[in-house]
């Protein structure tokens, strides 16, 4: 939407609301405009873009748009990173996966996702509010914006559902006496149907493509409904065990990610890199931009604290550092297939030299996604070894913050280079104008592969794993010009696996195409392997790190974060409360 946010207007007053508790109910603010005198088409439009505003109205210690703490922290992929365990200590706790008690006045990040989510379904329903009232003679687009904010206000309750679980679905058109009978105990199934209808009014009601980019359309509605019904199709109960996986929604995920048009980027780098938002491979992004006139414009600054730390080049705090199990996984036989068994056996790049780099071992080669993930000691940085003359852009030992803590390996893709026209430095923290992609084709791409090796259509499912794989196999360009030495191995798996090797395949290659993006704790709660893989992961990460030796993941509790306690008080308990807080 880079080319429709100027289109917002004084009227975007009328729904920002403020972050107590009972503020995301009001979607009528007292003291401000009521749907009477807005219920014009111009203002409808304004308060279209409002709600897109919503989706991305978020910081550093309220993520909405990029799940670096809530999905890649809190998993195997990445450490919290930043100057010591009490250095924004609540993602340590986070990381460690202590927090018990739903009341913990500490525990701030989470209650404030939660009231950044609910602002932005109030400005979905707001608008929708005042567009009901409209008459249709009167306002053309009418269908297509209701459209637009069902899919807006569907996507933050989805991702309200994959943090906290158990939430009330708020739409509009209630009165206050209603909204507050609105229990958030609603069945699963049930809860995960309700956003559907949200999404599949969207898909029914939105032309394929839109004009201007960044609007919500029938494809980005397709592969939401793909995505929604692949995490329903793993049918859980209340401790988060897998009790049965449902053929028929597979179905569904297969039939509409038949429906997304789209294509891979050529280059992987190119998703994370400025000038190609809105791509081939972008189906549905949270949108951002620069040089609108206000001081740091609208760009993002939800990484903020991620940038490499101690350059002179970025500012700081050098959170969000890759573990040495993320590195490992990108180590590749023989055949250049991952090692899915023994990865992490040993470590790669696990000694520094004199001159701060990280040589690899001998007779090592690497799936070539691990330069474009992951800051590694003696290897470009961004696909740079100089930054015009503003610096050396290789990656050092020296970047890292707390290496005695954390290690010294960086993260990648949400950086930009700091001579890129899309970088603001505000103070010490970073934001770019770069979009952050909620879906791309290679997610629906695998979306159907999963779904297909669960059906047990193996050989079709592998073969478009393989697709996912040779495009990464013809990602190296950039990183050998930068100086990168050629230590990639890439191959296909073969037909004929069988269906318990293919899914162990494809759970591998989710994690290292989204590694570090924040979808791996998501993935792992939706096949029920949270407890398996994350203690497995602490019981070597321990041997590592002496910062994670109390570290214990508890099935049953930890899969969500609690219900903030502001909530269920004002509600006088009507909220029930996730099981283990």
């Amino acid at each position: 939407m880079k080319n429709i946010t100027t289109l917002i207007i004084g009227i975007i007053a009328s729904v920002i609301l403020v972050g107590c508790s009972k503020d995301f109910l009001e979607y009528e603010p007292e003291g401000v405009l009521s749907n009477e005198n807005v219920a014009t088409a111009g203002n409808a439009e304004a308060l279209v873009v409002a709600a897109y505003a919503g989706i991305a109205n978020d910081d550093m210690i309220g993520p909405l748009t990029h799940m670096w703490v809530y999905g890649s922290v809190r998993s195997d992929d990445a450490y919290k990173g930043g100057g010591g365990r009490s250095d924004v200590d609540i993602v340590d706790r986070y990381e460690q996966y202590n927090l018990t008690a739903a009341d913990d006045p500490s525990d701030w990040m989470g209650p404030r996702t939660w009231t950044n989510y609910y602002k932005a379904i109030s400005r979905a329903n707001f608008a929708l509010s005042v567009i009901n009232d409209i008459p249709d003679a009167d306002y053309a687009e009418k269908t297509t914006r209701q459209a637009e904010l069902r899919f807006l206000r569907a996507h933050s309750h989805f991702m309200l559902k994959l943090l906290f679980k158990k939430i009330p679905y708020i739409t509009e058109g209630l009165s206050q006496e209603e909204l507050l009978q609105i229990s958030n105990d609603m069945d699963n199934d049930a809860l995960w149907n309700t956003i559907a209808d949200d999404f599949l009014f969207a898909y029914n009601n939105l032309p394929q493509a839109q004009d201007q980019v960044g609007r919500a359309d029938r494809n980005a509605a397709a592969a939401y409904l793909a995505k929604l019904r692949l995490y329903q199709a793993y049918e859980q109960n209340d401790t988060h065990q897998v009790t049965n996986i449902n053929m028929s929604r597979l179905q569904e995920v297969v039939d509409f990610a038949d429906e997304v048009t789209g294509s891979l980027e050529p280059d992987f780098g190119n998703n994370f890199l400025d000038g190609f938002d809105n791509g081939p491979e972008s189906i549905w992004a949270a949108q951002f931009s620069i040089n609108d006139g206000t001081t740091v414009s609208r760009v993002s600054f939800v990484t903020g604290l991620n940038s490499p730390h101690g350059t002179g080049l970025y500012g700081c705090c050098g959170f969000h550092l890759a573990s040495h199990n993320m590195v490992n996984a990108f180590k590749t036989d023989a055949s250049g297939l991952p090692l899915l068994d023994t990865f992490n056996d040993a470590n790669i790049f696990d000694t520094v030299d004199g001159n701060g780099e990280t040589p690899l071992a001998a007779g090592i080669t690497l799936d070539p996604r691990i330069d474009h993930t992951v800051g590694i000691p003696g290897r470009p940085f961004k696909y740079r070894n100089t930054v015009n003359e503003t610096g050396d852009m290789v990656y050092n030992f020296s970047w890292a913050r707390d290496p005695g803590v954390y290690g010294y390996f960086g993260n990648m893709k949400e950086q930009q280079a700091p001579d890129c026209s899309c970088y603001v430095k505000e103070g010490p923290f970073v934001g770019t104008s770069k979009n952050v992609d909620f879906i791309r084709y290679a997610d629906v791409l695998l979306f159907k592969a999963e779904a297909l090796i669960q059906m047990d259509q193996v050989d079709a499912g592998v073969t478009i794993i393989n697709q996912i794989r040779n495009r990464a196999a013809a990602s190296t360009q950039r990183q050998l010009d930068a100086g990168a030495t050629d230590v990639y191995n890439m191959g296909e798996y073969p037909m004929g696996m069988t269906k318990a090797e293919a899914f162990k395949a494809l759970m591998f290659e989710r994690r290292l195409e989204f590694g570090m993006e924040g979808p791996r704790f998501f993935d792992l709660v939706r096949w029920g392997m949270a407890e398996q893989v994350l203690n497995g992961y602490l019981a070597v990460e321990k041997t590592r790190k002496d910062f994670l030796a109390n570290a214990q993941f508890t099935a049953g509790r930890d899969e969500y974060y609690p219900i903030p306690q502001r909530e269920i008080d004002f509600t006088g308990g009507l909220y029930i409360q996730n099981a283990g807080y």
